[in-house]
Order: C-alpha cells, then sequence, then structure tokens
C-alpha cells in the first residue's frame, strides 16, 4: 500500500511541475482559449461568410483544412488549404497552372481569415513564441499584454509578423490587438472588438481594424496612437452566417 501511495504522489508532482513549467506568457494564453472555447475547437467544423465568400474551417492540434469558395467571371471557385499544401479548382476543375507566386498569395489569404477568425485558438501552436510584456490599461480596464512571434520553420510565409494581444486581466477575453507585416509592402494595424456572437460554445469576435498615418511605426506603438485617438479606421471585420458543427456526433 505504501508503495502504491508513493507511485500516487509521484505521478501528482509529475503533473505539478508540468504545469508550473510553463511560462507566465503560456499561462494567460491557456486561460484566453478556454475563455474563448477551449476543446471546443478542437472538436469542431466552423463555417461562416466573409466579405461575401464563404469559409469552412476545422483544425486540431496536429491538423488543418480551411476551404474558402466563392464565383467570379472563371465559374465556382474552390480554395483548399491544408497540411499538404493549397489546390484551387474551378467547377471542379484542379488547377494545374498557378505560378508559386499566387500559390503563396492565395494560401496567405486563407490563412489569414482561419487565423483572425479563431483566435485566440493557434496561438499554442509549436511554431508560436509568447512573451508577456506585464500588464497595462486601456479604457480604464486592465489587460496583459502578450507579444507573440514566430519561428521561421513552421511559421509560414508570415513568420516575421509580430502580433500584439490585449488580454483582459480579469475575464482573458481578447478585446484589442495590434501586428506588424511585411508582405504586399507591409505596415501596421490595430483591431478593436465591435461585437461578439457566440455559437456552439465558441467565441467569435468583429472587429474594427485601424491604421496609423505612418505605416512604418513600430507595433509597440499602436496603443500610444489609439489612445490618442491618432488612428484612422481602415475596414470593419465581420464574420456573418456562423455554424458550428460538432465532429464527436
Amino acid at each position: 500500500m505504501r508503495l502504491q501511495y508513493l507511485f500516487v504522489f509521484l505521478c501528482g508532482l509529475t503533473v505539478f511541475a508540468s504545469c508550473n513549467s510553463r511560462t507566465e506568457a503560456e499561462k494567460i494564453v491557456d486561460k484566453a482559449i478556454e475563455a474563448h472555447g477551449g476543446d471546443i475547437y478542437n472538436n469542431s467544423k466552423v463555417e461562416f461568410d466573409f466579405r461575401k465568400i464563404h469559409y469552412t474551417i476545422y483544425k486540431t492540434a496536429d491538423r488543418f483544412e480551411y476551404i474558402r469558395e466563392f464565383s467570379d467571371s472563371t465559374g465556382n471557385v474552390k480554395d483548399l488549404l491544408n497540411n499538404e499544401g493549397f489546390v484551387r479548382t474551378v467547377n471542379g476543375a484542379k488547377i494545374d497552372t498557378l505560378s508559386e507566386e499566387w500559390t503563396g498569395k492565395y494560401s496567405r489569404s486563407v490563412n489569414s481569415v482561419a487565423y483572425f477568425a479563431f483566435l485566440p485558438y493557434g496561438l499554442n501552436d509549436p511554431s508560436v513564441f509568447k512573451t508577456s510584456l506585464g500588464e497595462t490599461e486601456i479604457n480604464g480596464e486592465k489587460y496583459d499584454l502578450i507579444k507573440v512571434t514566430f519561428a521561421e520553420e513552421g511559421g509560414g510565409d508570415d513568420f516575421d509578423d509580430v502580433f500584439l494581444y490585449w488580454i483582459g486581466a480579469d475575464d482573458s477575453i481578447i478585446d484589442f490587438m495590434a501586428y506588424s507585416y511585411h508582405t504586399d509592402g507591409g505596415g501596421v494595424r490595430m483591431r478593436e472588438v465591435s461585437a461578439v456572437q457566440e455559437v456552439g460554445g465558441i467565441r467569435f469576435q468583429n472587429y474594427l481594424n485601424l491604421k496609423p498615418a505612418d505605416e512604418s511605426l513600430p507595433v509597440e506603438k499602436m496603443q500610444e496612437l489609439y489612445e490618442a485617438g491618432e488612428l484612422e479606421l481602415l475596414s470593419e471585420i465581420n464574420l456573418e452566417n456562423i455554424t458550428v458543427k460538432s465532429l464527436n456526433k
């Protein structure tokens, strides 16, 4: 019996040590993922419309499949991005003539919509590096400020982008984010949550997409510019007709 108790005690110590090995930034992000949907993300297929394009998103810890579908002058277009790569079909026929440049552009476009729609899920991917920048305050609310960068291997074509997330100190909800990017000429943006929809246990957020007059500024300046009223509204990020289908059924 004593050996049995010792085994249980040692197992408990192992779990405790594992939990406490996570950094402060990782713990904050863990709570944010849980507050926005938690394990439901892993077991769901999500569909929504964004700017008249239909998206179907599925993502687990090691697999993902992002689909967007729309019609244009060429016909019915379907873009598929998954672990194997990118494929475009038009009216059901695979397009084999896409250049590497356009394959990259389409892949980044599909991935970007999926990334933002599923935030903060994905911030625990192995290619994501998280750093706590301490506590800050916006509009009288306290936030944990988290900086995110990406490994070159596994971080995608946009691995050198930098993101900031303002995560509520009390509710673990992301109310603001900002990021710098280098593709398509580069720039910097800040997003403010404008509306919330909870569907199937997942929190989906719409955003006001803001930009500074000088887009060469570092992303760390965005909070200061926001509070000074020096960011202009560039666009709105609105998800419509959201459905969440559990894959466990």
